[in-house]
């Protein structure tokens, strides 16, 4: 068996995977089809792009982001790495320069001497060691070899949301806070009354949306839009109710207005996008509405009048496959062991996820390659929890899942307070990761 493994495109996991390949001794080579050709939602040429949120979720170990990227750092991820480097204030969260951390990432890459990048499109999955790593936005020639191999295919939609320059808001009207205090008050805040939300809501349900392709049309959901719910287009969320929006990402809890000394009636948040806290992104507006209609309708967010708006929100195809029914919890074929599949497209949901994921792969196929048995973490972990819910053949209706502390299993003990249990749902996987990696 060859030593040498193509891994199929640089974004998050492809770049993790081939990390985890050169660590071990192993030659890489590479591939991603950027610059030479880029998706719709694709725009920067560097690899590990964040076309979503700046994001990568909670800090804390005891949440169950920060305890799978807690996981990630001692697996030795470039990922983290990368990210600790370009990171951007952004209170309990970690978000990053998006343009710096794909730079961070790719230096990294490209000056590893055992990884050889090949900036070309691969339209047929090739034969030997392959890793699949090409993301939601997987170019349709491959795609159709993958579906030919798999004899399935699934589609959902993702959205990003608007990004707005810092100069062009209304200083009189923004404030900046933390719900709750958390953090450094690195959030801006846009609060609406009660009249001013309702007129808001009222354009914003009946806000023109940008026509979708004809291979997108026959997978809407109940919706209009099969998507992640943590991904909603603002505009589908609004139509579920009036005040579904003020329980999502406009909740006013854990803010007051020092204009007035109170709860707002609900709020939005912006998020810095860069370390110099030029450019802000609306947190939670993901969107399918056409250019226009989006500069209109949130034109009318308290402070946003005269937004200027670097971005506009797109909507774009997303793929993922059956994985229950076609791979292992160590991400390779059932069918075809040297074949793994990571990120997305094994139906991980987020960055970190999906960069967990690549991980995974290019370990265990190290490990193949090495003659030694693959590895799946303990349950006990996110990692290890993911791996296998992607796995579960029991699993009906397969939907993407995040990183999350239900799917982790139960404590011998009951603890009541939610905060204590997270503490000790962490420790535990955390503990039994490090014995875990005494035996790699």
């Amino acid at each position: 068996m060859s030593d040498k493994v193509r891994v199929i495109g640089a974004g998050l996991a492809g770049c993790e995977a081939a990390w985890q390949l050169a660590k071990a001794g192993i030659a890489v080579e590479l591939y991603e089809m950027k610059p030479k050709k880029y998706t719709p939602a694709h725009k920067y040429k560097g690899f590990a792009e964040l076309v979503c949120s700046n994001s990568l979720k909670a800090e804390r170990i005891c949440s169950a982001a920060g305890m799978l990227k807690e996981e990630m750092r001692r697996l030795g991820s470039l990922i983290m790495e990368c990210a600790d480097i370009a990171k951007v204030s952004a209170g309990g969260a970690l978000a990053v320069d998006r343009e710096r951390f794909s730079d961070a990432v790719t230096d990294r890459i490209k000056s590893e001497p055992l990884i050889t990048v090949i900036e070309d499109e691969v339209t047929e999955i090739p034969e030997g060691n392959v890793i699949i790593a090409t993301g939601p936005l997987t170019s349709e020639a491959l795609a159709e070899s993958i579906r030919t191999l798999c004899g399935e295919q699934l589609y959902f939609h993702d959205a990003a949301a608007p990004i707005v320059t810092f100069e062009s808001l209304d200083k009189s009207k923004v404030f900046f806070a933390s719900r709750y205090g958390r953090g450094e008050a690195d959030y801006i805040n846009c609060a609406f009354d009660k009249d001013e939300y309702l007129t808001f809501y009222n354009e914003l349900v009946n806000a023109e949306s940008a026509p979708l392709k004809e291979f997108e049309k026959e997978h809407f959901g109940k919706d209009g839009f099969k998507v992640y719910e943590g991904c909603m287009p603002i505009e589908v969320l609004a139509k579920r109710g009036e005040d579904t929006m003020r329980f999502g990402p406009l909740k006013p809890v854990g803010i007051t207005d020092p204009r007035t000394g109170r709860r707002p009636y609900a709020v939005v948040q912006l998020r810095a996008e860069n370390s110099q806290g030029t450019l802000y992104n609306i947190v939670g507006f993901q969107t399918n509405l056409k250019f226009g209609e989006q500069k209109r309708v949130f034109s009318m967010i308290p402070g946003l009048e005269n937004a200027e708006f670097v971005r506009y929100g797109v909507m774009h195809r997303n793929t993922f496959i059956n994985s229950p029914a076609l791979l292992t919890p160590c991400f390779n074929m059932r069918q075809r062991g040297n074949l793994f599949f990571a990120g997305q497209m094994t139906g991980v949901e987020g960055y970190i996820e999906s960069a967990a994921s690549g991980i995974m792969a290019g370990l265990n196929m190290s490990r193949l390659l090495t003659g030694r048995e693959l590895i799946t973490l303990p349950d006990t972990t996110m990692t290890g929890a993911l791996s296998r819910y992607i796995s579960d053949p029991t699993v009906e209706n397969f939907q993407p899942m995040g990183c999350n502390m239900g799917i982790l299993p139960e404590l011998g003990e009951r603890i009541r307070d939610k905060q204590l249990r997270y503490e000790a749902l962490a420790e535990r996987g955390l503990r039994d990761l490090d014995e875990m990696i005494k035996t790699f």
